[in-house]
């Protein structure tokens, strides 16, 4: 797929923690690009029909949910010790044809959601960048 290509049928869903969003982890740089993260996404979804988007969901996970997915059900694990751990934070996109990619990584994250953006403000006239904070723009950078 081309980086400007644009594919119809797809749908995304970020997932973050809802702690890290309100900073009460007390990690101000993981707040910042949650918050980042997020703000991206609002934007992206606000656009979405430009970039041929059928749905943009934004998932705020707490601690015990059960999996937390609202829309595309697939939810990124690792091995903690002896436990298995699930991702708070992931961006999955599903394509007309079903098949699934999932970002766990909060670079990856800000930057498929910032090429969204750039690729929307190809197709309009309206301002659509998000100041990104310091912490994001050294992510992506």
């Amino acid at each position: 797929m081309r980086p400007n290509h644009i594919v119809w049928g797809m749908r995304l869903e970020l997932r973050i923690c809802k702690h890290c969003y309100e900073g009460e982890h007390g990690n101000d740089q993981k707040t910042a690009v949650t918050q980042d993260m997020v703000a991206c996404a609002e934007q992206v979804r606000e656009y979405k029909d430009l970039i041929g988007l059928d749905a943009l969901y934004i998932t705020k996970v707490t601690e015990g949910d059960p999996g937390g997915a609202e829309a595309l059900d697939v939810i990124v694990a690792s091995i903690e010790g002896d436990q298995v751990a699930l991702s708070d934070t992931q961006l999955v996109m599903e394509d007309g044809d079903g098949n699934m990619l999932v970002y766990p990584e909060p670079k990856d994250i800000l930057q498929v959601l910032t090429r969204n953006l750039n690729q929307i403000q190809e197709q309009t006239r309206q301002d659509v960048d998000v100041e990104l904070s310091p912490e994001g723009q050294a992510l992506i950078a």
